[in-house]
This record gives C-alpha cells, structure tokens and sequence, in this order.
C-alpha cells in the first residue's frame, strides 16, 4: 500500500480527498501535518491516521510517508512541491499548482532529478464522464466542433477565505478558470492559439471576480465565463456541425446533479444520454497515481500538462490589459 502525508488540514482534503484517498484499492492516509499540531491531530483521529506533525518538514522527513497531497494555499504550492521531490517524496499538489506558467520549470527539474512522480490534481481527468467526452468527439460523433461552450460560477465575499486574498493566490481564474481550460484541452486535444479577454477585479480584494474569454483553438473556437460572485452554475458544450454534447455536472459531480454526457444529433432527432452514477473522481485519481508510481502505463495528468494549462491562464490576464487577440 502507497503510504500518502497529507500537507495541511484544507477544506477540500477533509471533504473530498482524505476520505477517497482512505477508501482507496492502493493507498492509505499514514500522516498529516500542520503548523497547528492539534489541528493535525484532530483530523488524523477522525480519520484514524496514525501519525500528526507540527510541521511540513516532519512529514517530509519521515520514513513512514511515500508521496504526499498538497491542498495549501496557491501560493505555496511550488515552493512544498520542490522540497517535497527532493524529500524524494512523490507529489499530488492541488490546482493551479502554479501561477505562472514559467514557474513550473524548476518543479520540472526537481521531479527529473529525484526520480519522483509530481503532477497537478485535475481530478476530472479521471473521470470516466470526461473521457466519454474525448472518445465522443474523437470518434466524429458530433461531425466537425466549431465552438465549445464553458462556464463555471459560485458566490463567495468572505474576505477571510482564500479565494478573495491574492496573496495567497486567490481569483477566480486560478480557482475554477482553470477547470474550463483544462477540460476542453483534455477532451479536445487541442491548444489555443490565441485569446482575447475582459477580466473584473473586486474594489476590495483586489482579486479577479469575473472573466469571459474567447479562445481560438485554431479549428474551433472556445467562449467562456467564470465568476466567484455570481449565481452558481457549471456547464459545457461541444457543438459540431453534426451535433452537439452537453456535459452535465461537468466540475463537481453530484454537487451540481448527477454527471452525464448528452449527445444530440442535428435535426434534435435523436439523443443519447451516457451516465455515471457513483463515480469517485478523487479515488480514481489516487489508485491512477499509485499505479503510476509504480510503472504502469497510466494516463496521468504531467507537469508538461499542467505548464500548457497555465499559459491560457497566463494570457486571460495578459489579455485583459489591452484590446485585441493576445497570443497563447
């Protein structure tokens, strides 16, 4: 068994990742640490997790961890990746595992240099609803795409969470922009070319609280909006000449409906409904990792990956600062 450390108490690994990471074929939760031992302790009792750190470096030195998930703020996440590769421990890190494109290249060389296995955790490349997608319009069910079609929203103007602090890392296009870039390219298997943007920051945090981007991809275009302060919705659209695909609850699977994939022909003369009930995208994502670590032919989510990612990101904000199409 993979003996996974988790790198801070965060919400999103005490919710979603630390449970499916326990429930897993081939990992167990061995160590948590935090700068707050008792927080550390608390989570590692309820989750019945041995041992509890006072500190990043205690985990990364101990024997009993093999790899580690970082879920820390944004802003962090290079600099505990780096050290955690030459700890010679493999790395899961959280999205964006960077905020700049070009900052991934140092990780790149630590990964390289010990021997390890790091990569960005999207979990929904894992998801067997996004790979139907793939399969889907690879396989020409929708004829040519012409326009893919994104959105991703939720309100929150707490100014103590760390999504409104851009020191930490926080705005809407790290958090959920990224989501909609990452599923078009994985689906598509397509890079944009270019990209034109309107980015609004909030008065008081400074932060980016809604982007709408248009993307071209060379042989299709991709229009999309994200917002941390409007009505909350995710949605995406595949639409051809032949057809088109909607892809249901496309981010969250279950918290925004159950995930299914859609397909309607032309003339809406036919439908077919794919659904994928029951799917853990977490777990998945940690047993591909695992096998990866192991040698196995897995698809697994690479930093080459993730620097492609960055750089649309890196050019919405580009963007954003002049009229015109801004190059990818």
């Amino acid at each position: 068994m993979f003996r996974w450390g988790i790198m801070s108490t965060a919400k999103i690994g005490r919710d979603h990742v630390i449970p499916q990471l326990q429930d897993s074929d081939n990992g167990v939760v061995t160590a948590i640490a935090s700068r707050d031992h008792g927080r550390a302790r608390a989570l590692a009792d309820r989750f019945g997790v041995t041992h509890a750190f006072a500190s990043y470096e205690e985990l990364l030195a101990s024997p009993e961890v093999d790899g580690v998930y970082i879920p820390l703020p944004t802003s962090q996440h290079i600099e505990w990746a780096i050290k955690a590769a030459e700890a010679g421990k493999h790395v899961l890190c959280e999205k964006p595992i960077s905020l700049h494109a070009d900052e991934i290249a140092p990780l790149i060389k630590a990964r390289d240099a010990n021997n390890v296995l790091v990569c960005e955790a999207f979990m929904v490349t894992y998801h067997p609803q996004w790979k139907k997608v793939r399969e889907l319009l690879a396989a020409g069910a929708v004829g040519r795409l012409r326009h893919v079609q994104g959105a991703f929203s939720y309100f929150n103007k707490d100014p103590q969470n760390m999504r409104n602090q851009p020191g930490l890392g926080g705005g809407g296009l790290p958090d959920i922009g990224v989501y909609v870039a990452v599923s078009t390219r994985f689906s598509t298997g397509a890079e944009p070319v270019r990209l034109q943007a309107t980015v609004e920051r909030d008065a008081d945090f400074g932060t980016d609280i809604y982007a709408s981007v248009k993307a071209d991809f060379g042989d299709f275009d991709l229009s999309f909006y994200v917002s941390t302060q409007m009505a909350a919705r995710q949605l995406m659209v595949f639409h051809g000449e032949q057809g088109y695909l909607e892809v249901t609850a496309p981010f969250n699977a279950g918290d925004f409906g159950n995930p299914e994939v859609s397909l309607f022909s032309r003339d809406h003369d036919r439908a077919e409904v794919f659904r994928f009930p029951g799917v853990r995208q977490y777990r998945l994502q940690a047993e591909a990792f695992v096998r990866k670590v192991g040698g196995s032919d897995d698809e697994v989510f690479t930093l080459e990956q993730s620097v492609l990612n960055q750089k649309l990101i890196d050019a919405t904000y580009r963007a954003a600062d002049h009229d015109g199409w801004e190059k990818v």
